[in-house]
């Protein structure tokens, strides 16, 4: 396992976390079926992060996907049967404090626990015989460990899927941070745009163009400093960061399978 780049842990200041996450538990508990079922992987002793498995074929590509803000991975059902008709088989992770997940949410622990599940889902499929390529894709908040994995691991994955995402945490949360008040003196760093400009694996940036929660600027921002020249930006147009897959469903779906299938 690759060392952290950076040390996330300024980000983890108590005004942050309550700007920043919306934790929720889940309301039910997802039966497994013929094309989805749940896991626990374990990130530190005494915690597991639940994660659901959208599977079609075993010769799909195969999807790491960390997904957004107040999202659930067992409310994926719908968008997980979408992937699967364009040839995708999809894992989506939940953080801590999510779903069934122990611990509570942070910005550093949602970091440092992306490598570990990264490392348990090459071995998952593996195990499975799943054989098709692998992709990491973040969508909104889950740009981050999204990011981190790609530039840490070049040679597992075959390319990245960037979904309403942000170049620079310092960037998203400077507004927080006053918002909250923080002192100056406490403000963290800024990270986020130098682990963009390592990336050399093929990206694909999808965003809406009117989106209010991450600015469009945030996706144009990753696709201008990506290292890698195989990038391709998609802008869904009319769409905000909650209705993109809805305004743009058909574009959207086009763009990734044609992504995917270019370089599996």
């Amino acid at each position: 396992m690759a060392d952290i780049w950076q040390d996330y842990r300024a980000f983890d200041h108590p005004a942050i976390l309550n700007f920043v996450f919306y934790p929720r538990s889940d309301y039910f508990t997802a039966a497994d079926s013929q094309r989805s079922k749940g896991y626990m992987i374990p990130v530190e002793e005494g915690v597991d992060i639940s994660c659901r498995f959208y599977f079609g074929d075993a010769q799909y590509a195969n999807l790491l996907f960390f997904h957004g803000n107040g999202e659930l991975a067992g409310e994926y059902e719908d968008i997980g049967a979408a992937f699967n008709n364009i040839g995708l088989n999809l894992l989506v992770a939940d953080y801590r404090g999510y779903g069934s997940s122990g611990g509570r949410p942070t910005v550093s622990g949602m970091m440092r626990d992306a490598h570990p599940i990264a490392k348990w889902f090459h071995a998952f499929l593996d195990e499975k015989g799943y054989t098709g390529s692998r992709f990491i894709m973040g969508r909104s908040l889950g740009s981050g460990p999204a990011i981190e994995l790609a530039a840490a691991y070049p040679g597992d994955f075959k390319g990245m899927v960037i979904e309403s995402g942000f170049c620079d945490i310092a960037d998203l949360l400077g507004r927080m941070v006053r918002m909250a008040q923080v002192r100056e003196s406490a403000a963290p760093p800024t990270p986020g745009f130098d682990r963009v400009i390592k990336i050399t694996i093929p990206a694909l940036i999808i965003h809406g163009e009117y989106d209010s929660i991450v600015p469009l600027e945030q996706g144009e921002k990753i696709f201008r400093n990506l290292a890698t020249a195989d990038k391709k930006m998609v802008v869904v147009p009319e769409a905000d960061h909650n209705t993109i897959f809805a305004e743009g469903i058909e574009l959207y779906l086009h763009e990734l399978g044609e992504f995917i299938r270019k370089h599996e």
